[in-house]
């Protein structure tokens, strides 16, 4: 009795093992789409300014010998070629080198941008500017120092283009600024790109 039960028992297991071993038998069916793709590139966000040197940038001119009444005309182009459209163009700009020149918002240099829709007709050193064909203004007349200034009138379309622009800085008149006075401005542009959407 003792062994029939376990001769039951033993077929039984060999009985679930080689219907478990027979399961791996079977073929198993699948389906895959054929592969589709798709290309995703980022965008770019790219200002620079036009040759140093030249009219398209006399940035890099500076200027001695000023007294109060006294103005400084620069012509700089602002080229966007960023394939993403911008929500901003802006300006900084600082002292490297420092005096009240730069510190006195009022006594101090003032400076002013316009824009022009062709390139400054430009006379020779010292250097003035007139437009042939319409003016715009960039940045109203403020102290020289400043932050982040946001540009109005730029290109800020995707594919870019030039802006033509003026840059005037003027010692006011009536200024109480002892002689002698000297600072270096610098000036960075800063292009942001537009508010993110759906693609």
């Amino acid at each position: 009795m003792l062994v029939s039960r376990k001769l039951l028992l033993s077929a039984a297991l060999l009985a679930a093992a080689a219907s478990i071993a027979g399961l791996g038998t079977y073929a198993t069916y699948t389906s895959s789409t054929t592969p589709v793709s798709h290309t995703v590139a980022a965008g770019t966000v790219t200002v620079g300014l036009g040759a140093t040197g030249a009219q398209t940038n006399r940035l890099d001119i500076g200027a001695s010998a000023i007294a109060p009444g006294d103005t400084i005309e620069r012509s700089v182009d602002l080229v966007n070629t960023s394939s993403l459209a911008l929500s901003s163009l802006t300006l900084t700009t600082a002292a490297t080198a420092s005096s009240v020149l730069d510190t006195d918002g009022t006594n101090g240099l003032q400076m002013q941008i316009d824009k022009c829709s062709q390139a400054w007709t430009e006379s020779a050193a010292p250097y003035t500017y007139t437009c042939g064909g319409t003016t715009t203004s960039v940045l109203a007349s403020r102290s020289v120092i400043g932050s982040d200034l946001t540009l109005s009138n730029v290109t800020l379309a995707a594919g870019g283009g030039t802006d033509h622009l003026h840059v005037k800085l003027t010692f006011p008149s009536a200024s109480t600024i002892g002689q002698g006075a000297s600072s270096t401005i610098s000036y960075q542009f800063t292009a942001t790109q537009r508010a993110a959407t759906s693609k």
